[in-house]
């Protein structure tokens, strides 16, 4: 549409307080959460962003909304519907991963949908209820007139596996028209298949796309028509914090106001290059930290 320049994206899930555990023995607290970190990335990649989420009105709430207001992000609904606000301690290994344990609740409040070019979901949010039946009411009355993306971004830890977990994620890529997930979420999910197995399976259920991300390994977009391989950026790696987050939000930002399903082979290779450029920066630097524009 000729006006996409000028819309919106909307962004939906969960923020929280990452407190860092690091491989020296200290500890430090991060503004963070996937969505929130998604929502950040997309502000300094010059968009306009508004972002449906949930805290609770108490100091590391007030921590969350100097954070997004700093970032430049606007909210879309009244977050304060928590009791208290969420928390995920992260453990940091030699190697840079992250390994959480989370401290969460999620429901949304009232949402202010507006006219978004993109929507985008993600991790807990879009599975833990009772949030989640939420988030999929509002997708669905958003569904055909925004690109719908959706980044599996599986928490085990905090949702569990098996059955359950599976449909709920199956019932949000029904509605999506990009589906984002690792190697390691799809082996969570379908461990009798393999990646690309499981990846043609999720594109089955009805968007244009899949796209693989392999840490370190690269990315893979699985389409209809096309399948295309990137590689990551060789970079050294302070922490893998953020570094799937910034990836999704530069392919949104690559996206913009174009159908994953109208894309030829080179230019689904731009999106996922741009996308990799993004995370390598995000993962050089300490917690969920993503680029700016001009930093790419």
């Amino acid at each position: 549409m000729a006006d996409d320049a000028d819309r919106d994206v909307l962004v939906v899930g969960e923020s929280l307080v990452d407190i860092v555990h690091g491989a020296d023995g200290t500890t430090t607290e991060y503004a963070g959460g996937s969505a929130a970190n998604v929502a950040v990335a997309l502000s300094r990649l010059g968009r306009r962003v508004r972002f449906v989420t949930a805290w609770a009105d108490d100091a590391r709430g007030a921590v969350l909304a100097r954070h997004l207001a700093d970032a430049g992000v606007a909210l879309a609904t009244d977050p304060h519907v928590l009791e208290r606000t969420a928390t995920a301690a992260a453990t940091i290994g030699a190697d840079g991963a992250a390994s959480y344990e989370f401290d969460l609740d999620w429901r949304i409040g009232e949402v202010d949908a507006g006219r978004p070019v993109a929507v985008h979901v993600c991790s807990i949010g879009a599975v833990l209820e009772p949030g989640a039946s939420q988030v999929v009411d509002l997708l669905r009355g958003l569904h055909g007139t925004a690109t719908i993306s959706y980044d599996v971004n599986a928490r085990p830890a905090i949702t569990g596996t098996g059955p359950d977990l599976v449909a709920r994620v199956e019932r949000m890529a029904a509605v999506a028209d990009l589906v984002k997930a690792s190697d390691e979420d799809l082996e969570a999910l379908y461990p009798d298949l393999d990646t690309e197995a499981a990846a043609r399976h999720v594109l089955g259920l009805g968007p244009a796309a899949v796209v693989v991300t392999r840490g370190g390994a690269g990315a893979t977009w699985v389409g209809r028509d096309h399948t295309v391989e990137v590689a990551s950026l060789p970079v050294e790696v302070a922490d893998t914090i953020g570094a799937g987050d910034t990836f999704g939000a530069a392919v949104i930002d690559a996206l913009w106001g174009r159908s994953p399903a109208d894309l030829t082979s080179d230019e689904i290779e731009a999106v996922l290059a741009h996308a990799a450029r993004a995370a390598a920066v995000t993962v050089s630097r300490p917690g969920a930290d993503p680029p700016y524009r001009s930093e790419l």
